[in-house]
């Protein structure tokens, strides 16, 4: 049996504001909040006669959640009668009874279509595109996922959506990239008021440690005056430049226009916060020599994507090292090919942002300031009111290049 009443959800609402009025579907000890859209002060609701009052429109909203209430009621009579209810938890009947109520609306708040709506709106490109591949997963693995509530959404299908990404996405960072999007979608839902489905109380999403990339300062040195073959010259320059940009991402590089006052500012693709560092005299010879036309550099120019200009990149790092070549059969025919035995095994353009700060963090730069020059925080109370001195992370670049090319402590 599932019983039904009328409450005044006062628990998320300051002191003096009104709340939301809600009908609460309560089975087996679980309840579940459906609200009606009517927001009323704690002296406006009666809550033993399940009435309101001293509300200049008592009599219109009393006469609203008389009907309303029978009409529910008789929804969870239906269901009761037709042996569907048993099957059902609080929350799956709750969404069934919106669901009947306003079937308009109903498709509008499934977990797909919320999904597909939360992540359009997400301000950076690199964000909208990791949500679209995120609503792919889910689609592929569950071919009913259009019909999902949110309470379909349990500790189950989270756990059979996890299991199901690791042949794909062995790394479980890499997996609960995808899990802390569908997170966003419940939070955003519930702040809402979509529904109060919440797996993720039960469902833990526990981070896996992260590999460390950093290299030592000697072994830094040596990719910098490795002896590279002509085409890997323009990637090393690159990996370089990542380095001496304070580890810029490389779709920010590619993207990033002209400096202006020799200093370079853009919105980092993967939070949309301001950046904005002083390039350095190691840098600017890098610029100078792959201008850009529209862009600081022409890596990304006449690309579609730079994710091709990334993978050839960090192909191209691991290939550095000596060569030998090998007779192969390549489409059925023997060639001649060029293998690498790479000098730097791992060498990606990430080694040079996780080096950078590595090094920082060697010389004693305060890690709030490594924080400030990596793009990370920003948002905090504390941040709200404090302006950073931008300077501190110029002067902690300055020291790191100095100790990286000169020996300069």
């Amino acid at each position: 049996m599932v019983s039904l009443r009328l409450y005044l959800d006062t628990r998320a609402v300051k002191r003096g504001e009104p709340a939301p009025l809600k009908v609460v579907f309560t089975k087996k000890g679980v309840a579940a909040w459906l609200s009606l859209g009517i927001r009323l002060l704690p002296s406006q609701w009666d809550k033993d006669r399940q009435r309101v009052v001293g509300h200049p429109q008592k009599d219109a909203y009393n006469s609203f959640l008389l009907n309303r209430m029978a009409v529910i009621q008789n929804l969870v009579l239906s269901l009761t009668s037709s042996g569907e209810l048993a099957g059902l938890s609080s929350l799956q009947v709750k969404d069934k009874v919106a669901a009947m109520l306003d079937p308009e609306s109903g498709n509008e708040n499934l977990f797909v279509a919320r999904f597909e709506a939360y992540g359009s709106r997400q301000k950076a490109l690199r964000t909208r595109e990791i949500y679209a591949t995120t609503l792919k997963k889910i689609l592929a693995f569950d071919h009913k996922a259009r019909s999902l509530s949110f309470s379909d959404v349990n500790k189950d299908w989270l756990s059979r959506f996890d299991a199901w990404l690791v042949p794909s996405c062995p790394s479980k960072n890499g997996r609960n990239i995808h899990l802390r999007n569908i997170r966003a979608v419940f939070n955003d839902a519930i702040d809402n008021e979509i529904t109060s489905a919440y797996p993720f109380r039960r469902f833990k999403i526990r981070p896996a440690p992260t590999v460390k990339r950093a290299v030592s300062v000697e072994t830094l040195r040596s990719i910098f005056g490795y002896s590279v073959e002509p085409w890997q010259r323009r990637y090393l320059d690159a990996f370089r430049l990542v380095f001496c940009l304070i580890g810029i991402n490389v779709v920010d590089l590619l993207d990033a226009a002209p400096l202006v006052d020799g200093r370079l500012a853009y919105l980092r693709s993967k939070t949309g916060r301001l950046y904005d560092i002083k390039v350095e005299p190691e840098a600017l010879e890098i610029i100078r020599r792959y201008s850009g036309r529209d862009h600081l550099v022409s890596f990304g120019e006449r690309r579609k994507s730079y994710k091709s200009f990334t993978m050839q990149l960090d192909r191209a790092l691991q290939c550095i090292g000596s060569s030998r070549h090998e007779v192969r059969v390549v489409d059925g025919k023997k060639k001649r090919v060029k293998v690498y035995d790479p000098a730097f095994p791992g060498l990606t353009s990430y080694v040079a942002r996780h080096s950078w700060a590595t090094i920082a963090a060697s010389l004693d730069v305060p890690k709030e300031t490594i924080s400030k020059a990596l793009g990370h925080g920003g948002s905090s109370v504390t941040d709200i009111y404090i302006d950073f001195d931008m300077r501190k992370v110029d002067e902690a670049n300055r020291r790191v290049l100095d100790w990286v090319f000169y020996g300069k402590k």
